[in-house]
Parts: structure tokens; C-alpha cells; sequence
């Protein structure tokens, strides 16, 4: 499989890696053994990128996938915590998990703004050494925002930029407002041109866009600058189709088996705004005793309307 390589790094990932958060605890809650098969059975077919994250809690499914194989993906790992120590105990929490002397990428996780970017400078300051010591190779952001994304290619010290971009725009933050595909995609190519690598998420919108299988993920490919898309797979046959894709023998006219997807809501990311429960047309989302959006799969019509809205992408179509 053609491999690129992301920016200045040197490391080369194939066209599509495999994002680790679907399987976890906030999303499909997979066994152990039924994640790490399905993750082996990517990786046999010749996918090498994985991402995961501290808050996933998805680091045993890898270990386990990767036990007994000669398989060396490259694994990007990311963390919330915004001190130096709490960045330092991350790094380490990574590499005793994953049972690997280097993580290969490490990044800032869901950076919202410029000034969130700086009061996490002590975990920033702390990758920087972790990598001058060579405990990681290359670090950078995660981001949903248009105005990080041109701050990142603009910092000297980021090797990797991790951006949300899809062709409806679900989910991209420009400050407190909608951003625009257009936007990221232009703040994608600057993040290119300065030498740093990009692989990008939510190719289908929390797989709100799943529906749209081909147009959403030809979109992406399309777009200048971008290495690797990380995507989401539940199960070995969605593994399959994106291979089928890659090597162009896909059905042009194949659609997602959509009847048994249901919309889920991301307990981490939900702020409890409440837009999506005055949106929905069915009565379907309501407030849990949590004070988050909650759904009535009773009376949910999957119709999606809801998506949109969410300014943080909490909504999922699973």
C-alpha cells in the first residue's frame, strides 16, 4: 500500500490509519479481544496508523493486538492535561501501556484556542524536551478550530497538525463561531507548506456523513497538504470497504448499510448547550440527570438534524 510521509517527520503512514476512540468506553465499549482482533485484522491488511489518546482509554486493545506480531504501526497518542508533570506522566503512561521504549507522534489534545494553547504550555514545553530526549519523535495539536489550526503553522516547534475537516463542515470551530471547510482546508495547505505533517478526522462527521461514503471521503483525499485520514471502524467488513476504496475497485455506487447505526452522545465532549435537544423534530433528545443531552433510541428517527447543530461535535452516529 503507497505510504506518505507526514511533513518533515520521516514517518510514513499509509493513506488511512485506524482511530482507536471507536472501540473504546464512551463509544462501541468492545471487549478486549473483539477490538484487538479487529485491529490486528487492519493491520494484516496492511493499514500501519494508528490514534489513540490518554482519554480513550483504548492503549490495552494495541498492546494486545500487537502481542506475538512483528507489526510496527505508527501510534499517535495525545493528552488533555495542560501541566508540565501531568504531560510528563502521560508521555510515561503511554509508553509502559504500550509497551514501546518511543511513541512515534504525541500532541496537545483538542487545542480550542490560541489561549488555550498557551495555558497549556507547560505540557507543550514538556513534549519538546520528551522529544529532544527521544522519548517521542514528533508532536504537535489536535484541533477542531480554524484559528489553531494557522497558529500551528506558524509555531516553530510542531512537527504534526491533527485537524477536523469533512465536506459538510460538521464540527469545525472558528473562535466561538461555525468554521468552514473551505477555512481549515486553506489552514491545512499553509500547515503543509511550512513542512508539517497532517492527517485529519471526522472524515464522516461522526459517522453522520456515513451515508455519504464516497463523497466524503473523495472530498478529503482530494485536499492538498493532508497525508493520512484517520477513520473509525467497528467491524472487519468497514475495513474491507476501505481498501476497496484505496485501490479503486469499490462499487461507485455503494452505500453503508445504515439501519442499525443509532445516534450516541459523547459524554466527554457534550457542554450541555442544549441546541441539540431544540433541534430535534422527534422528542428524541432530553436532558439525562447528568444535565448532558440524552437520546430515546425509542423515538430517534436517525434523520440527523441534530448534528449539525452540536458545536462541539458530541453527536455520533455509531
Amino acid at each position: 500500500m503507497e505510504k506518505k510521509v507526514l511533513g518533515n517527520t520521516g514517518l510514513a503512514v499509509t493513506p488511512v490509519g485506524f482511530g482507536v476512540l471507536t472501540m473504546g468506553k464512551t463509544q462501541l465499549d468492545k471487549p478486549l479481544y473483539e477490538g484487538a482482533a479487529l485491529l490486528r485484522y487492519a493491520l494484516e491488511q496492511g493499514l500501519n496508523f494508528l490514534d489513540t489518546a490518554q482519554y480513550y482509554e483504548t492503549y490495552p486493545y494495541i498492546r494486545e493486538a500487537l502481542k506475538g506480531t512483528n507489526y510496527e504501526p505508527i501510534i499517535s497518542s495525545k493528552c488533555l492535561d495542560p501541566s508540565y508533570s501531568q504531560m510528563k506522566a502521560a508521555v510515561e503512561e503511554a509508553r509502559s501501556e504500550l509497551n514501546r521504549d518511543v511513541i512515534d507522534i504525541f500532541l496537545l489534545h483538542e487545542v480550542r484556542s490560541q489561549e488555550d494553547w498557551q495555558n497549556r504550555s507547560g505540557a507543550w514545553s514538556y513534549l519538546q524536551e520528551a522529544r529532544e530526549k527521544g522519548l517521542v519523535k514528533a508532536i504537535g495539536v489536535s484541533t477542531h478550530h480554524v484559528d489553531v489550526a494557522w497558529q500551528a503553522a506558524q509555531e516553530q516547534e510542531l512537527n504534526v497538525l491533527f485537524p477536523l475537516i469533512n465536506f459538510r463542515s460538521l464540527g469545525i470551530r472558528k473562535g466561538n463561531q461555525p468554521g468552514t471547510k473551505e477555512e481549515m482546508a486553506a489552514a491545512i495547505e499553509k500547515n503543509a507548506a511550512e513542512g508539517k505533517g497532517v492527517f485529519t478526522m471526522k472524515v464522516f462527521g461522526g459517522g453522520n456523513l456515513t451515508g455519504h461514503y464516497l463523497e466524503a471521503l473523495d472530498y478529503v483525499r482530494s485536499l492538498a497538504g493532508i497525508s493520512s485520514m484517520m477513520i473509525g471502524f467497528g467491524q472487519n467488513q468497514e475495513v474491507d470497504r476501505i481498501l476497496e476504496y484505496l485501490d479503486g475497485s469499490i462499487d461507485p455506487h455503494y452505500r453503508p448499510d445504515m439501519t442499525k447505526k443509532q445516534i450516541h452522545i459523547d459524554k466527554g465532549d457534550c457542554e450541555s448547550c442544549g441546541a441539540c435537544i431544540r433541534r430535534c423534530p422527534n422528542q428524541a433528545l432530553s436532558w439525562s440527570p447528568e444535565g448532558q443531552a440524552a437520546v430515546d433510541h425509542q423515538r430517534c428517527l436517525t434523520c440527523g438534524y441534530c448534528a449539525p447543530v452540536c458545536p462541539v461535535r458530541a453527536i455520533l452516529l455509531l
